[in-house]
């Protein structure tokens, strides 16, 4: 789980850095179609490399003790599906050409299903299962 933390870690600091230090550069430079989802507004930009830098350092901070941070893959995974969300809605309404299917693939529709697989309890100790502040339920 260390690893994985620091694999997410590491992408998401690197994509939320490129996002704030040069919007345009990855709004264009990015191999996944960007500007196929609207004009470049560099504020927007920002604001959601604000959310990778958070992310980035979030798994990056929690990486020594991974197994004990099942909140942050589920954060993680909360933040990534609402964005594959985005993405399916835009490809099923039409607005996204069907070739976005392969390019959202390796940047959005994957690094979901792997946190998403990663929120399931076998992959954490039980005292990982659910937070000791948190009643449980049964």
């Amino acid at each position: 789980m260390r690893a994985i933390f620091w694999i997410f870690g590491l992408l998401s600091l690197g994509n939320g850095l490129w996002m704030m230090a040069a919007p345009s550069s990855w709004y264009y430079g990015l191999p996944a179609g960007v500007p196929d989802t609207g004009p470049l507004n560099t504020h927007f930009v920002r604001d959601i490399g604000a959310a990778y830098l958070t992310l980035g350092v979030v798994f990056c901070f929690t990486a020594a003790r991974a197994s004990r941070h099942r909140g942050v893959v589920m954060a993680a995974a909360a933040f990534n599906l609402l964005h594959t969300l985005v993405h399916l809605y835009d490809l099923v309404t039409g607005r996204l050409g069907t070739h976005h299917w392969l390019l959202d693939l390796p940047g959005v529709f994957a690094p979901t299903a792997i946190l998403l697989v990663l929120c399931a309890p076998r992959w954490w100790p039980r005292e990982a299962q659910w937070p000791e502040s948190l009643p449980r339920r049964g």
